[in-house]
């Protein structure tokens, strides 16, 4: 039998026995050996501690416990720049007029990064509304993941934000870039590493500004994105308390071409002369071009591929879709949600949604829009949620949870 965490030991007197079983699906989306019992091997005991201070050696002290994990969210937060451009301020600097793009996206307004406003700073202030909401201190956060494709630091931003939290026990913070479907990548890693290997406290951190990226003279693309953060912290419950019920993960490589910002090599002359060097080295610098998006593409993968994910999502949580008390998606386009919405048959008052204010924020856009839902009064304790993020690479996936 598979144990409520997603992880398995074998249930058989001897710890060194090695077994080989089938290998199933487990209703939360990890895979299970079939036949296990709801118990998980950790490594340190008090017991063991005992042995060690009675001179045991340490391979005779390592004597694994079973213990049985599960997890839960139990506080968010966000932060918007102060800098708000609506539709009105962007038909002064392209063809277009705010009818035009509300009705085809939805969207009115969007934020963006001005001044000394940085994606590392808005991160700060989500992570640490979150860790309030939730009672606790940053010394008791055991992993940082920072889901961002556009981070303030091209080796990450993560521990930076550790840093800013004053997190003194310097725990592991790090980087998930998977565009608009990071947040969610975040939320199964953040699982995984509860379950798997102990961890008590996991802050996960949805974080964009992809403003920095988007050609402004293009009226396809520039409507569509804003700049946010949005955190969320997932703490170890007992099994019986597990609010991370499923999940469904997907990429497919083919549709890059379908939404990018490629890597292209600046106008410049690297030639080291005519003295026989090699023209191409030192190699030209490089940065990334504006986001190139086939809009029609992308949503017809959205629509085709969401509702499946989480259909899926919810066959392993072997729940009904009625059991649904709210449908989060990635807030890309008001469009999109409708129709995923639809073909979901979940009616549009339990759909939670707020790109109207803020535009297509990326791995941000989850975290926001929970955000908002759950201070508002919107998103109880105890509800249960599909959320499902999709997006470059193109990738996309869902998970069903409980919110607290």
């Amino acid at each position: 039998m598979a144990n409520a965490s997603g992880f398995f030991t074998p249930s058989v007197p001897s710890l060194r026995r090695r077994i080989q079983p089938p290998i199933g699906i487990y209703r939360s989306g990890f895979r299970s050996p079939e036949g296990f019992s709801k118990r998980v091997f950790c490594s340190s005991t008090t017991q063991d501690s005992d042995k060690v201070a009675s001179g045991a050696s340490s391979s005779e002290s390592r004597v694994p416990r079973l213990v049985s994990k599960g997890c839960k969210l139990v506080g968010c937060g966000s932060a918007v720049p102060t800098l708000n451009i609506s539709n009105e301020d962007l038909a002064k600097i392209v063809d277009t007029n705010d009818e035009w793009i509300s009705v085809r996206t939805g969207i009115h307004n969007r934020r963006v990064l001005s001044g000394k406003d940085s994606l590392t700073t808005l991160a700060v202030e989500a992570s640490r509304k979150a860790l309030q909401m939730a009672q606790v201190d940053p010394d008791d956060v055991d992993l940082v993941l920072m889901c961002t494709s556009t981070p303030d630091d091209l080796f990450g931003s993560a521990p930076q934000i550790q840093k800013a939290l004053g997190c003194k026990k310097n725990p592991l913070a790090y980087d998930i870039t998977a565009a608009c479907s990071g947040f969610l990548l975040g939320l199964v890693s953040a699982a995984s590493h509860i379950r798997g290997s102990g961890f008590q406290n996991v802050l996960v951190i949805g974080a964009d500004a992809l403003s920095r990226y988007v050609d402004w003279t293009d009226r396809g693309t520039c409507i569509l994105f804003g700049d946010a953060a949005g955190a969320v912290l997932v703490q170890a419950c007992d099994s019986e308390d597990d609010g991370f019920f499923s999940f469904d993960l997907h990429s497919d490589g083919d549709g890059q071409k379908h939404l990018n910002a490629t890597m292209k090599e600046n106008e410049t002359n690297n030639a080291l002369g005519s003295n026989g060097s090699v023209s191409t080295f030192p190699p030209k610098r490089s940065s990334y071009s504006c986001i190139q998006m086939n809009g029609k593409e992308v949503f017809r993968f959205a629509v085709r591929c969401v509702p499946q994910s989480i259909e899926s999502a919810l066959k392993k949580a072997g729940l009904p879709g009625s059991s649904i008390d709210w449908l989060l998606l990635h807030q890309a386009n008001q469009r999109i949600l409708d129709a995923v919405a639809t073909r979901l048959e979940v009616p549009q008052e339990r759909v939670i949604s707020n790109l109207a204010n803020y535009g297509n924020t990326s791995a941000a856009s989850i975290p926001l829009a929970l955000d908002e839902a759950v201070r508002s009064g919107k998103v109880k304790a105890g509800h249960t949620i599909a959320a499902a993020g999709f997006g470059a690479g193109l990738t996309w996936g869902s998970a069903i949870i409980r919110w607290g």
